[in-house]
């Protein structure tokens, strides 16, 4: 054997030999070329034969799960010949550039990314890992396409079948991947903040593989954390009214079928959803949203109408209150009006289509229990979008009526009034602009001094909420047993008791019930002193509507006088009450009442 001196030239050029510049091994670097060969070949199988060891002992591995494609595979998809588990996607030999010792062909699809108006953030097409991902997982590319066999590898299935593992090229119903994260990118937590399980790739960008790990199926769907209560979630999403919120503390038990969908929808071979969707409070984010082929976009939720997402819980198989049964009701919040939700970056008083959904009313995220008191709001509708007394925007709203003006205020599509009035006004937040001369006491305390109509515990020092008024009418309030707040109502406009608008109906006190509930019917009804001596008259001989003469929300006279014009209208061109006192006045009118027949007042004092 020939031995080399250790000042030997490693290489060698003859001058008769190939191109200049052209270098070969000597002799000595052809044995050490083999040796070296021979002993990395050694060292990967070992690792290799070594890690497949851990791995078969290892119930959580790769070995067990879906992503075993060999022969030995626990799925329905596998190959019919291939023994060896990691050559579907690495090789020590013939490997790609594209990752890791890669070995499966990449896909060359151009796909649609994620898009949402409230994501500060690029999303492009996929990088990194979630190109690696892709070239199975989009249903482009044979399954055993590999690098380092000519033919490829035979399988039972030429690609991933249709499913919630075949992703497709359509990532717009998908959890955005390949862009920088970044806190300011949407609710975001600091980099630094992030367990160590959870990384972004050398370029600062979230991947597949922040979520999963495709080679431990420990808490099911290859997750690199277990997310029961929502804890992988959590670990980058700030959610800041969430603790302590209805839905996060909640031990009911999710609807059966919600339970199946997430249990097929999870893709997990070790059927994991089941145990984590018991409860509401477990499922925690799942209940609603999906990171993969979301119903509603933007949102990422689970059912493609918006609408279904709440009422999937809260309806009568549901855990939650049957809010669904209201909602077909002869006045009802129009929730299927548009199947479009309304976004943080638009008009929260004029968005492009006037519309309602649940969303509006109440933050699932920070919804609870606790019930409101004097018009301030109960926390059932925590941290919703409003408009103050003054007409601005505000972002988490402090009282009931805020709610309320974001649609019936300012709102440049908000409707005629049902009742023509003498003086006219749709805009309900300066309805109730406490510096009307008359209104009912929604943002403070009423005009009046003295009231004896009003039912213990009102007084004038009281103040009511828009719900008093505009409720169900099945709801706690009106003794009944189903779920409170503005749904629907079987009387219109939405109001829990019947208020009859028309003249003509003998009276009969029932009919009149929503003013009842707040005032005395005894008291109104009489000819006591100390009341209007002429309610009697009106209400029961010339049966006329309580709304004829008064405005349910403020107006410009005193006692919300307003006049209903289809009954009341000017004599020689004057229409106007003026108020005396207490419990008296002048009226100058015609009035056609509910008799039929035609009174008129010249200044007829009472």
């Amino acid at each position: 054997m020939k031995t080399f001196r250790h000042d030997e030239p490693r290489f060698s050029q003859p001058a008769t030999a190939g191109k200049p510049g052209q270098w070969y091994f000597s002799a000595r670097d052809r044995v050490l070329k083999n040796v070296v060969t021979r002993l990395i070949t050694f060292i990967t199988l070992a690792v290799f034969w070594e890690a497949q060891t851990a791995f078969g002992q290892n119930p959580d591995s790769i070995v067990f799960s879906k992503h075993n494609l060999s022969l030995s595979s626990p799925g329905t998809v596998h190959s019919t010949t291939e023994s060896d588990i990691c050559i579907f996607c690495h090789t020590p030999h013939q490997a790609s550039n594209d990752g890791p010792l890669w070995n499966h062909k990449m896909s060359s699809e151009t796909y649609t990314p994620y898009t949402s108006p409230t994501l500060k953030a690029t999303v492009g097409q996929p990088t990194g890992s979630s190109r690696l991902c892709l070239s199975c997982h989009d249903g482009t590319v044979a399954l055993g396409m590999v690098a380092s066999r000519s033919s490829g590898i035979a399988m039972n299935s030429t690609t991933m079948p249709a499913g919630p593992s075949n992703l497709g090229t359509d990532l717009s119903a998908d959890h955005p991947v390949s862009f920088e994260y970044k806190a300011e990118a949407g609710f975001l937590r600091d980099l630094s903040m992030l367990p160590q399980e959870i990384h972004m790739d050398r370029a600062g960008q979230m991947q597949c593989t922040a979520c999963h790990d495709p080679h431990n199926n420990k808490f099911g769907n290859f997750l690199v954390l277990d997310n029961t209560d929502s804890a992988l979630c959590l670990k980058c999403h700030i959610m800041p009214d969430w603790s302590g919120s209805a839905h996060q503390i909640s031990t009911k038990a999710l609807p059966t079928f919600l339970k199946s969908l997430m249990t097929a929808q999870s893709g997990s071979t070790k059927d994991k959803a089941t145990a984590k969707t018991v409860s509401v409070a477990a499922a925690g984010c799942e209940s609603c949203h999906v990171s993969h082929s979301a119903g509603t976009k933007k949102e990422l939720m689970r059912f493609s109408t918006l609408e279904k997402n709440c009422r999937s819980c809260h309806d009568a198989e549901g855990p939650g209150q049957n809010v669904s049964a209201e909602f077909s009701k002869m006045s009802a919040h129009p929730i299927s009006l548009d199947s479009e939700s309304h976004t943080a970056t638009e008009d929260p008083i004029n968005p492009p289509t006037r519309h309602v959904t649940c969303a509006d009313c109440h933050n699932p995220h920070a919804s609870s229990s606790t019930p409101g008191s004097q018009g301030k709001i109960a926390s059932a509708l925590n941290g919703v979008t409003g408009v103050s007394s003054g007409g601005s925007k505000m972002r988490n709203i402090t009282h009931e009526y805020e709610l309320c003006y974001r649609c019936h205020g300012d709102s440049n599509q908000r409707g005629p009034a049902r009742v023509p009035r003498q003086f006219v006004e749709t805009n309900t937040r300066r309805e109730f602009n406490p510096g009307n001369v008359s209104f009912h006491p929604v943002e403070t305390t009423g005009k009046n001094s003295s009231n004896a109509s009003l039912l213990l515990p009102l007084t004038t020092a009281s103040t009511i909420g828009c719900t008093d008024c505009h409720n169900n009418d099945q709801g706690p309030a009106n003794g009944g047993t189903g779920t409170k707040g503005p749904h629907g109502s079987a009387f219109e406009p939405l109001i829990e008791r019947p208020l009859l608008l028309t003249d003509g109906t003998a009276y009969n006190p029932a009919n009149f019930a929503l003013c009842y509930k707040c005032h005395s019917s005894a008291v109104v009804d009489s000819n006591l002193a100390n009341s209007w001596a002429f309610h009697r008259k009106h209400i029961e001989d010339y049966r006329a509507a309580c709304t004829t003469c008064h405005d349910s929300h403020a107006a410009n006279q005193p006692h919300l006088i307003n006049f209903n014009t289809e009954y009341v209208k000017p004599m020689t061109g004057v229409l106007n009450y003026t108020s005396t006192g207490i419990n008296h006045g002048t009226c100058t009118l015609t009035c056609h009442d509910g008799t039929g027949q035609n009174k008129t007042h010249n200044a007829l004092s009472y």
